[in-house]
């Protein structure tokens, strides 16, 4: 069945900032309910999100997607205030920040992960968040409360998540980044036959260089970047293609659907892919980077815990 947006209830991780900002704006504009599950929301987010209190709504609920009981604790706000769920977007994300990086390791100085932690918040944030909210998703279309139809190929249900064109390629700057990426793209393509089997899509994005405050604000991440010459992509192009993957019937579950500059897209092959393709997915300084990785290994006692 065809399968629309409007009158629908969806959680979107991440959405008090960038991209997923965008998709809540979007989805609101299309009278569906959002559960704006994030940490926090920049000051344009809480001011945008006051203006639905009514139909359509926008519900805030403050969640760290590294909690599993957090995770579920937003499934359980969009049930009490909504009476079901039809989609989610995993949105939520992080790039490889001092904090969490392969280069600066558990127990540094610049260092959050802890050396004793068996985690890295790079991976927890960008791959074990989405794969467990998924998992949360589907036992929750599968089982849903009385009173509401379960899901079908003529009940449909989505799945939407914040992939990156980095899940196609690699670079030594950022590895936990890239590894972050591939892995979301194997579990979207893993969960593809679900929409055939159950009508449950499982799809993503797969956007290059997007301008949003994660790139903008952090000194660590923008000096990679020329403003004034690299092209770019906005996060309202990435919310549109969101917006795709729900309701386009060619976009079936496991696609990963690359978003460049200038509204340009196309559906990543599993296998022969030609690679990224159009503009918006390098960025001019990224040497910068790289050279800062071979420093940081001269330098005596790298990765020894300093704790």
């Amino acid at each position: 069945m065809p399968f629309q947006v409007e009158g629908k209830t969806a959680i979107v991780t991440g959405a008090g900032s960038g991209i997923n900002f965008a998709f809540a704006k979007l989805l609101l504009e299309k009278n569906c309910n959002v559960v704006v599950a994030d940490l926090a929301l920049r000051p344009e987010a809480e001011e945008h999100f006051k203006k639905f209190t009514k139909s359509p709504r926008a519900v805030f609920q403050k969640t760290d997607v590294t909690s599993w009981a957090a995770l579920e604790a937003m499934f359980d706000v969009a049930l009490k205030e909504f009476g079901q769920i039809d989609i989610l977007c995993a949105g939520a994300g992080i790039f490889e920040p001092p904090m969490s990086n392969f280069w600066f390791p558990p127990g540094g100085r610049q260092s959050r992960d802890d050396p004793r932690g068996d985690r890295y918040l790079t991976m927890d944030i960008n791959t074990t968040h989405p794969i467990r909210a998924t998992q949360l998703a589907i036992s929750h279309f599968l089982n849903p409360p009385r009173g509401q139809e379960k899901v079908s190929r003529s009940n449909p249900k989505r799945v939407v998540i914040c992939g990156s064109v980095a899940g196609q390629v690699y670079g030594i700057g950022t590895p936990l980044y890239f590894a972050s990426k591939h892995a979301i793209t194997g579990f979207v393509r893993s969960l593809g036959e679900l929409d055939d089997k159950l009508g449950i899509r499982v799809a993503a994005v797969a956007p290059g260089l997007v301008r949003t405050p994660l790139i903008t604000e952090h000194p660590e991440k923008n000096r990679m970047v020329d403003f004034n010459k690299d092209e770019y992509i906005t996060p309202e192009e990435v919310a549109q293609a969101l917006l795709r993957l729900c309701i386009e019937d060619d976009l079936k579950g496991g696609t990963m659907l690359e978003v460049a500059a200038r509204g340009r897209t196309r559906k990543v092959e599993a296998f022969n892919d030609p690679g990224p393709q159009g503009m918006g997915h390098t960025v001019s300084n990224a040497d910068v980077v790289v050279q800062e990785v071979y420093e940081l290994l001269g330098q005596n006692g790298w990765g020894e815990s300093k704790l």
